[in-house]
């Protein structure tokens, strides 16, 4: 270690004006390690208002405002590059809603020092999930497993969202070329750094649903999904995710 490690937790927001200022609170005291940047996508409700202020109070606290909601890819495909170009070591995704508990960002902090990217798994000690209907679990729990039946991605949970890559996995993708925005974003990202040979953990999460089972899980995401995960296994066939 040749110098102080940093470390860098990305929020994307749109509309968590009631979560952004705990989120960063709770996660800021955990580590002296952790820089926070939250991108936000003009979110209509100020958080991007609320954001700024906490930036103006905070040193560790930076912002990105996107003009439109392009989705959670595009908002962390700018977050990674700002995360590159500031030299952050340890690069977090983590959503701002608390679904992800910060009591957790110890045990990503403890296993990056010896592995690449490390994934907060739902599935990996059973079934990890609290708010969520039967149809939903069933659904995202048997997502995964095509997922990884298709494209031979060894992880139990291919879909999460909250999970710490080093800065060099991110600077060997070329990020202009992920163009997944839901779900599958996460899949891409896992499916290029296992691709390069980076050295993937997943540790057990319990995941806690804010929003009480409301999904986000549209046809048009399911379709893309389906679809994607074929497009991902047949470009990784021919190297091209590389």
């Amino acid at each position: 270690m040749h110098h102080t490690q940093r470390a860098l937790i990305i929020f994307p927001t749109y509309n968590e004006k009631d979560n952004i200022e705990k989120i960063v609170h709770a996660v800021l005291p955990l580590d002296p390690r952790i820089n926070v940047l939250i991108v936000d996508d003009s979110s209509p409700d100020g958080t991007g208002e609320i954001a700024d202020r906490l930036a103006k109070e905070e040193a560790k606290v930076n912002v990105l405002h996107r003009k439109e909601k392009e989705g959670l890819g595009k908002a962390y495909i700018s977050g990674f590059k700002w995360a590159i170009e500031n030299e952050y070591d340890f690069i977090f995704e983590m959503d701002a809603d608390f679904s992800h508990g910060p009591e957790y960002i110890k045990d990503f902090l403890d296993e990056i020092q010896h592995y690449d990217l490390v994934i907060g798994s739902r599935y990996i000690s059973g079934v990890n999930v609290i708010n969520w209907p039967m149809s939903r679990l069933l659904l995202s729990y048997f997502a995964n497993v095509y997922t990884r039946i298709i494209t031979g991605l060894p992880l139990k949970d291919a879909t999460g969202g909250f999970k710490c890559f080093r800065r060099k996995v991110l600077e060997a993708i070329d990020l202009d070329k992920v163009k997944a925005t839901g779900y599958v974003f996460q899949i891409e990202m896992s499916m290029r750094a296992w691709k390069k040979g980076f050295k993937i953990k997943e540790i057990p999460i319990v995941f806690v649903d804010r929003i009480a089972g409301q999904s986000k899980m549209s046809k048009k995401i399911m379709r893309e999904a389906i679809y994607m995960v074929w497009l991902l296994r047949l470009k990784s066939m021919f190297g091209k995710l590389s």
